[in-house]
């Protein structure tokens, strides 16, 4: 009985080290990635910042594509489950929750949101990793599912505008891309107050969408128009 114990905690020891590895990995990837541009950076690049063997890093990622799309799913796991919890409580009663856990999870670390995009596009025409393309694409519609029967519901309690729920989530999509790729624009990236100003935005978002700002069938409003 003993001998079956410490078989199976060697196992498990085993199973979190290399775990571990493989995130250093990740960690050492995300670093240089950041750094320089995608094309400069080889595995081999990766395997020194990571302090382990080139050949141990293929124990893990059989090609560079491997490691790219794995930053881009832990990135939207990420996304995936702040944006569950701030549903759960937008459920509960707290209405711009889910608005809140999704702007402060991209506008957390604009340089991390940007590199992402940027990954992605690199794999878009890429063969080799097919299957983790789709699970990506499976938990963006999952994230929208979840988001439209929340929006449903809260435009049925009159707090949101009774438009498409999908008008609201892509108006925060548009909100949160454009305040990312503000960080980066050469007329406004050298300011100083960037994390406040996020945090500015984020407080838009919250109530962007709210019962009272938008009446497409007000006379008043085509009149305006």
């Amino acid at each position: 009985m003993q001998n079956n114990n410490s078989s199976a905690d060697r196992i498990r020891e085993k199973k979190k080290l290399f775990l571990a590895r493989e995130q250093r990995i990740i960690d050492a990837a995300v670093e240089l990635f950041l750094e320089e541009s995608i094309d400069r950076i080889t595995v081999s690049k990766i395997a020194l910042r990571a302090a382990i063997g080139k050949g141990t890093v293929y124990k893990h990622f059989l090609t560079k594509n491997e490691i790219l799309i794995r930053i881009i799913l832990d990135y939207e796991r990420n996304i995936t489950q702040s944006l569950t919890d701030g549903i759960k409580r937008a459920e509960e009663g707290d209405s711009g929750a889910a608005a809140k856990s999704y702007f402060e999870a991209r506008l957390e670390n604009p340089r991390l949101d940007r590199l992402i995009q940027q990954l992605e596009d690199r794999l878009l025409e890429s063969g080799d990793v097919v299957d983790q393309i789709q699970e990506l694409h499976e938990l963006r519609r999952s994230n929208e599912n979840a988001l439209s029967g929340l929006i449903t519901k809260l435009i049925d309690r009159g707090v949101l505008e009774d438009v498409p729920a999908h008008f609201h989530y892509l108006a925060c999509w548009a909100l949160a891309q454009g305040a990312v790729e503000l960080c980066f624009n050469k007329t406004w990236n050298d300011r100083a107050d960037i994390e406040p100003l996020m945090e500015f935005i984020t407080n838009i978002g919250i109530t962007m969408g709210n019962r009272g700002q938008y009446h497409p069938d007000d006379p008043a409003s085509k009149k305006k128009k």
